[in-house]
């Protein structure tokens, strides 16, 4: 079936979010319509069950490690959908209130998990008067700071949802890191043969997410043979983590990626490997990696 002209892209909303921006930068311009949903989950189900073409979900970054919601989703039984791209995006929180305000008057602050974590220094620092609250998105955070007109509420967020929202900039670079970036994964329904519109590098490297695990895991040694049959092939691997795999105490899932196309005989033959080791090995997405970060602010394209 083909999709249409303008392809439906989930996004973690609401309008001015970093998910937002990240679409923006990493498509090509006017080429998809975006739907903002609630909460990653709502993406990830939202793509399942056909109302949308596309989802882009945030997966890693650079401060605060992987997003576990994202690989727990990836990993279901009937997860349905895999990687088929990913975008780097240049992380720049701001601290914003509904009016301008001393910071010593902040007593409450609002963001995401992750965008609380990536700015603990400010929260420790001089904001350690103030509770630190988690809400679904950043910019939900924004729009809420911005509708109760409290003088002591203020969020982190984006200076695109201070504009959406009528919300002030009290200070911008709030996070602990100036180089802080985010990674995220383009989604498609599994098997899909379309690709989502993306701005393409000149020279396309290739990853392969994977996750994996066994009854083997109890015996020493078991992972590093895993491991060794893509050392052995000098196939290098970006990334391994852990995740519980919600069964007994001490059951795990172990989440790689690694650079080389599932095609590259060299990755066909490890992978071959590893799955007589394991009781189960699922390829989560072979698909070009980003080669570059994108700027918050995308280039080439309105917000809406």
């Amino acid at each position: 079936m083909a999709l249409p002209s303008r392809p439906r892209v989930g996004y973690l909303g609401p309008e001015g979010t970093f998910s937002e921006q990240a679409l923006l930068a990493s498509a090509s311009p006017d080429s998809v319509h975006p739907v903002p949903r609630e909460s990653i989950y709502d993406v990830v189900t939202a793509l399942r069950e056909g109302e949308v073409e596309f989802a882009l979900v945030p997966i890693e970054n650079s401060l605060e490690g992987s997003v576990s919601v994202t690989l727990d989703l990836l990993a279901e039984d009937e997860s349905g959908v895999e990687i088929v791209a990913e975008a780097l995006l240049r992380v720049s929180h701001c601290l914003i209130a509904h009016e301008r305000v001393a910071l010593e008057e902040v007593d409450t602050v609002l963001s995401h998990p992750q965008v609380l974590g990536q700015c603990a220094r400010l929260l420790r620092g001089e904001l350690s008067a103030a509770r630190a609250l988690p809400t679904g998105s950043s910019a939900e955070a924004v729009r809420t700071v911005a509708a109760e007109r409290h003088r002591g509420l203020a969020a982190i967020g984006t200076p695109l949802a201070a504009s959406i929202y009528g919300a002030t900039v009290l200070r911008e670079e709030v996070q602990d890191r100036s180089d802080n970036e985010t990674r995220f994964a383009w989604l498609a329904p599994a098997g899909q043969e379309a690709a989502p519109p993306l701005l393409h590098s000149e020279e396309a490297h290739f990853k392969t997410s994977l996750v994996f695990w066994g009854s083997g895991a109890d015996r020493p040694g078991w992972l590093v043979r895993c491991l060794g049959e893509f050392a052995q092939r000098d196939i290098n691997l970006t990334k391994i983590e852990s995740r519980p795999r919600r069964e007994r105490l001490g059951s795990y899932m172990f989440f790689a990626d690694l650079s080389g196309h599932l095609r590259d005989p060299a990755v066909t033959e490890a992978l071959a490997e590893v799955r007589s080791l394991c009781a189960e090995v699922r390829v989560l997405g072979s698909y070009s990696a980003a080669s570059a970060r994108a700027d918050t602010q995308p280039q080439g394209a309105s917000p809406r």
